[in-house]
């Protein structure tokens, strides 16, 4: 596989978690991306402390929030600025990155990656064997 045409999208926790474990299809952001395609879905290394006070998340409070981590591979199918109310997850006055096939890892995959951003997967990341699997998922 090339690793040209995957991405890794890095979340802060708790939102990495709603995206690979619940039903959060929208990552709301500051910025358009022209990208479409795969991205691992990446838990950074740093927390959001203002979603402990919203509904949506509380479940996955409860739960282990990985960080530094692969969680999830996912399509990320469209990119568009706030439109009303897309999604209970949708933040006003943002851009609304649509992801859709989310897969879930069995157990996430270390990886140290960037903050808060969209960057290329090295290519030992795309070998492993948790990752493999769940591309050719996400693809079929």
């Amino acid at each position: 596989m090339n690793h040209t045409d995957v991405r890794v999208l890095t979340l802060r926790q708790p939102w990495a978690s709603c995206i690979a474990y619940g039903t959060k299809r929208i990552d709301n952001r500051t910025q358009q991306t022209d990208y479409r395609g795969v991205v691992l879905v990446h838990a950074g290394p740093n927390t959001d402390h203002t979603a402990w006070n919203l509904p949506l998340t509380r479940p996955f409070l409860r739960r282990p929030l990985p960080s530094t981590a692969i969680l999830a591979v996912a399509l990320l199918e469209d990119c568009h600025p706030d439109d009303g109310y897309c999604t209970l997850w949708s933040a006003h006055e943002r851009w609304h990155w649509r992801l859709t096939t989310v897969i879930p890892l069995v157990r996430p995959v270390p990886c140290p990656g960037g903050t808060d951003r969209l960057w290329t997967p090295s290519a030992p990341l795309l070998t492993h064997p948790r990752i493999c699997e769940a591309l050719e998922a996400a693809r079929a």
